[in-house]
């Protein structure tokens, strides 16, 4: 399902210790068990309203913050000792600008920061990531935490594609990378050979819900199959955001009437892996990793 040989992890020296900035879903909380798996006492930065309570999360060391305190990210971290920091998760909404306290650090980096509030999540995620590794925290990816996260190239099922699917997983990938390109989304569902829906700042999952609540309606109404696609956007930063999909990711394209999921493999993260493949199978969908395109990854 996943890759797990030749693929070590992240090695941490001694008297580093790891941080986990906390958004929602089930990342964050796997990133935490895979650290303190491996001995690691990781300190996690719980954002307020995003990251889901009452998890592993809250069994380490932590601190419960709103957005608008990015300006305390890098006093927050030092106080902590975090050497090395994973940002992990959904994050929703974006901070509301006038209640924001930028620090000295990052009053340098405020013009940029305020023009990419506007923009796409990659380029904000690059200059938080160049104001952290400023401060001396080293900014690592949860795939270099937890590399048997990272989706395996092939069918990870019993069903396997037709050829109309191969077409809407073309038409899927074509969509999701023009998307990527202007730092809009990751994921796009095609049906009939052509992309009818594209992920927005609503996620995946908001996508899908979508995809199923169009069923009924005008052009896509008795139209069966159907696929989500999701791959990295061309020139992305790893160390944050990798697309993402697990169990719920299949039930709600199943919902939405779809025949599978593909997702570029290397370079995407699969959670519960064995449960998205048990789902998969007990629906009737296929879900595999397409072979990654390097020539549009940056880093």
């Amino acid at each position: 399902m996943t890759r797990t040989e030749a693929q070590q992890g992240l090695q941490l020296a001694s008297g580093a210790r790891p941080g986990i900035v906390a958004g929602g879903g089930v990342l964050p909380q796997a990133v935490a068990r895979a650290l303190k798996a491996l001995g690691s006492d990781p300190f996690v930065l719980i954002l307020e309203g995003e990251a889901e309570p009452g998890t592993v999360l809250e069994t380490c060391e932590h601190e419960t913050r709103p957005l608008e305190d990015i300006g305390k990210l890098v006093s927050i971290l030092k106080r902590h000792r975090v050497t090395h920091l994973v940002m992990a998760g959904e994050i929703r909404r974006r901070p509301k600008l006038s209640a924001i306290r930028p620090s000295l650090g990052l009053v340098t980096l405020l013009p940029s920061v305020i023009a990419g509030l506007g923009k796409g999540d990659d380029g904000l995620l690059r200059l938080i990531m160049r104001w952290l590794e400023k401060s001396g925290i080293h900014v690592v990816g949860a795939h270099q935490i937890v590399p048997e996260l990272l989706a395996m190239e092939g069918s990870w099922t019993k069903a396997r594609p037709k050829a109309a699917d191969w077409r809407d997983i073309e038409a899927g990938r074509a969509a999701a990378e023009a998307i990527g390109a202007l730092d809009i989304g990751q994921g796009a569902v095609a049906i009939g050979g052509r992309a009818i829906a594209l992920e927005g700042i609503e996620g995946t999952n908001g996508l899908l819900e979508r995809v199923r609540d169009l069923r009924g309606h005008g052009r896509l109404a008795g139209k069966t199959g159907g696929v989500l696609v999701k791959c990295l956007k061309p020139g992305q930063e790893l160390r944050a955001d990798l697309p993402t999909v697990g169990p719920t990711t299949v039930e709600l394209a199943h919902a939405a009437g779809l025949s599978g999921i593909a997702v570029e493999a290397s370079r995407s993260l699969v959670i519960d892996g064995p449960e998205l493949v048990a789902r998969a199978d007990a629906l009737g969908l296929f879900a595999l990793g397409l072979s990654a395109r390097e020539d549009r990854h940056g880093g």
